[in-house]
C-alpha cells in the first residue's frame, strides 16, 4: 500500500496537477457564456473531467517523450523518469490510461466532443516533439491549453461558435508568451542539445520582447472578444485586472534577473486565469 501511495504521489508531482487551473477558468468562462449562464451539473463534471484527463495524458507523454533530454539537462534531471523513481513503461501506460478516460469523458459530452477527441490528443502530444522541429514549439503548448474553451464550448452547445476562437487565440499567445520566458532558463541546454526554441533563435533579450508581444495582443484579442460577448462593466473590469496582473509579472523578471520566473509563472498565471473567470461569471449573472 505505501508503495502505491509513492508512486500515486510521484506521478501527481510529475504531471504537476494543480496547474490544471491555467486552462480550467478559461473552460468554465466559455462553459458559461455558451449556456448563457450555469450549464448542467452533468456537464460540468464531465468537462472537469475531459481536462484533467487531457493535461495528464500531455503531461505524462511529454515527460516519457522527454526522458533522456531531462537527463542531460541540470535543471530536469530530477524528475521522476531521470531520477529513476518512474519507469519508462508505467508513465507511457499512464499516458495511455488518461488518453481513454479522455475519449470516454468526451463521449459523455455529445457525438461532436468524441469525433474531435483524436484530433485534440494529437496536439496535445505532439508538442513533445516540436521542440526537435521548430523555434514556435511555445505556441503548439499554447494551442494545447487554448483549445480549451473552444471544446467546452462544444461541450454545452455541440456546436462551434467561432466567436469562442477568440478566446482560444488569446489564452495560446498568453500561454506561448510564457513559454517563452521559461524557455530562457534552458537557453545554453538547448544550444547544446541542439533543441530549438524562441530563446536561442532571438538571445534572451529578443524572447523577452517577444513575450511582451504576445502578451500585448493577447489583450487585444480579450478586448475583442468582449466586444463580440457586450461585455459590461465587470468584464472589462476583469479585463483590465489581467492587464495589471501581466504587467506587474513581467515587471518582476528581466533578461538580467528571473529569481522570481517560478512565481511569475505558475502562481500568478492561475490567479489570472481564475480572476478573469470571476469578472466574466459577474458580468454574466448581472445580464442574465
Amino acid at each position: 500500500m505505501s508503495n502505491l501511495w509513492t508512486r500515486t504521489r510521484t506521478t501527481l508531482e510529475m504531471i504537476k496537477w494543480e496547474h490544471s487551473i491555467f486552462a480550467l477558468p478559461f473552460a468554465l468562462t466559455a462553459a458559461i457564456l455558451a449556456a448563457r449562464g450555469l450549464p448542467a451539473l452533468r456537464t460540468l463534471l464531465w468537462i472537469l473531467v475531459a481536462m484533467i484527463a487531457a493535461r495528464s495524458c500531455a503531461m505524462a507523454f511529454n515527460r516519457w517523450a522527454d526522458a533522456d533530454i531531462d537527463a542531460a539537462n541540470p535543471r530536469t534531471r530530477t524528475r521522476a523518469i531521470p531520477a529513476g523513481l518512474l519507469s519508462r513503461q508505467f508513465v507511457l501506460g499512464f499516458t495511455v490510461l488518461m488518453a481513454v478516460v479522455f475519449i470516454l469523458a468526451s463521449a459523455e459530452l455529445n457525438r461532436l466532443t468524441l469525433i474531435l477527441s483524436p484530433f485534440v490528443l494529437l496536439v496535445l502530444l505532439s508538442y513533445s516533439y516540436m521542440k526537435r522541429l521548430t523555434r514556435w514549439s511555445h505556441l503548439v503548448l499554447g494551442l494545447a491549453l487554448g483549445l480549451a474553451p473552444s471544446a467546452a464550448w462544444i461541450a454545452v452547445r455541440g456546436s462551434l461558435d467561432a466567436r469562442i476562437l477568440v478566446l482560444t487565440a488569446a489564452v495560446t499567445l498568453w500561454v506561448g508568451g510564457f513559454d517563452v520566458l521559461y524557455a530562457c532558463q534552458d537557453y545554453e541546454h538547448d544550444c547544446q542539445a541542439g533543441l530549438y526554441s524562441l530563446p536561442r533563435s532571438l538571445g534572451i533579450g529578443g524572447a523577452f520582447w517577444a513575450a511582451r508581444l504576445m502578451h500585448a495582443a493577447m489583450l487585444g484579442l480579450l478586448v475583442w472578444f468582449g466586444m463580440l460577448f457586450h461585455f459590461q462593466a465587470p468584464g472589462w473590469i476583469g479585463i483590465a485586472a489581467v492587464a495589471l496582473l501581466l504587467a506587474w509579472e513581467h515587471s518582476i523578471v528581466s533578461p538580467g534577473d528571473m529569481r522570481r520566473l517560478n512565481a511569475a509563472f505558475f502562481t500568478m498565471n492561475g490567479v489570472i486565469a481564475t480572476v478573469f473567470f470571476a469578472f466574466v461569471a459577474a458580468d454574466l449573472w448581472l445580464r442574465v
